[in-house]
């Protein structure tokens, strides 16, 4: 139970428990540190956004009212949302493998853009050859292969040689977006349009939708997909092996497991997950890769499963509402004038105030003590 808590002393669910158990003052004490970690930061985040925003001579209540009409209650806008959310799922099981297992995956972009591509290439060659199931099935197996494979480099040098796998998987991330796109641009052109791109999946061909609407079917395989992994790491022994490993390598190999392949499965894993991300929004929304697109959804969603404690269905929560502020953003930009990069000014000062709420937590815990 203690190694438990040092991997994710912060997960909502083991909280929770934790709460249950021990009675009002520790329910108080699990309340307090949610405000001070989660909602808190929050709740500043928006507000510093939305001082910067009257700075500029924009008006906060306006800007975040186009985001909630645009995205929440309009029906058209709600069903983009939750297309939306479909790769970002993926990314965040992808995450939550790496970041429990104590990786620091950051070259989940690159492993993205290359799934697409790879799924992009190979599923409409296939049509008319293969059912339609099968096309799906081998375009999503393609980029789980590609993902995971491209991870091989960053995995060996820190299962072996215990390289820094932040520098690696950050360089072969940078080396991922640039040769997507050359493969775009050269190998996998669509000869038939005169701007790159790789050719096009028939709209019929693609994921189903749900329920006679524009919602792609990726979502419930996304939703799946962070369920499992949720499970996976904190209800299997599988899981708790790679926990153990993240927590404390040594202690792992004395206790007879082989770090080394651990590490190479945790790589393995996550960034095969990372592929199917982009296997997702191709097979089922876009259809095609343009030349030199790079949606950067990997460092998008760091941030999220982090808000999240590593926990699935607080990640789930998380990418709903940013995936409902994307879309939102996109409403308000083009009403207001204001930049539609300004979304990453909100994350960036989410970033910041999640950050301040730790340290206030962590000093809260020491004075406890």
């Amino acid at each position: 139970m203690t190694m438990e808590k040092d991997i994710h002393p912060a997960a909502a669910g083991q909280e929770a428990n934790a709460a249950d158990a021990a009675g009002p003052a520790t329910e108080r004490s699990a309340f307090q540190r949610l405000m001070t970690v989660t909602v808190g930061p929050i709740v500043a985040a928006f507000l510093l956004s939305a001082i910067i925003l009257m700075l500029v001579g924009i008006n906060p209540l306006t800007y975040y009212g186009y985001i909630l009409e645009r995205s929440l209650l309009s029906g058209l806008g709600l069903e983009q949302t939750a297309t939306r959310m479909a790769p970002l799922l993926f990314l965040c099981a992808s995450l939550i493998i790496a970041f429990r297992a104590g990786i620091w995956n950051l070259g989940t972009d690159g492993q993205f853009l290359l799934g697409a591509v790879a799924s992009a290439a190979a599923a409409p060659l296939l049509v008319g050859v293969l059912p339609g199931w099968a096309v799906l099935l081998v375009g999503f197996a393609l980029a789980a292969i590609v993902g995971a494979v491209w991870s091989i480099i960053p995995a060996l040098l820190k299962a072996y040689q215990g390289v820094n796998e932040i520098i690696t998987t950050l360089m072969m991330s940078f080396l991922g977006v640039l040769l997507a796109s050359t493969l775009v641009k050269l190998a996998f052109r669509d000869p038939a349009t005169t701007v790159p791109q790789t050719r096009t999946l028939p709209v019929e061909d693609r994921l189903p939708r749900l329920f006679d609407t524009t919602i792609s079917s990726g979502l419930v395989w996304g939703l799946i997909a962070v369920l499992l992994v949720h499970l996976m790491m904190t209800r299997t022994s599988f899981g708790l092996r790679l926990r153990m490993v993240g927590a404390n390598p040594v202690a792992a190999t004395h206790a007879g497991l082989s770090v080394p392949l651990l590490t190479l499965a945790t790589f393995g894993l996550s960034a095969g997950l990372a592929g199917l991300s982009g296997a997702s929004e191709i097979l089922g929304v876009a259809g095609n890769v343009p030349a030199n697109w790079n949606p950067a959804y990997g460092l998008m969603v760091i941030p999220l499963v982090f808000l999240a404690r590593f926990h699935g269905v607080g990640a789930i929560v998380l990418v709903f509402f940013y995936s409902a502020l994307l879309i939102g953003s996109e409403s308000a930009a083009r009403r207001l004038g204001v930049p539609q990069n300004f979304t990453l000014v909100l994350v960036a000062s989410l970033l910041i105030c999640l950050g301040l709420g730790e340290y206030v937590d962590q000093h809260k815990r020491k004075k406890e003590r």
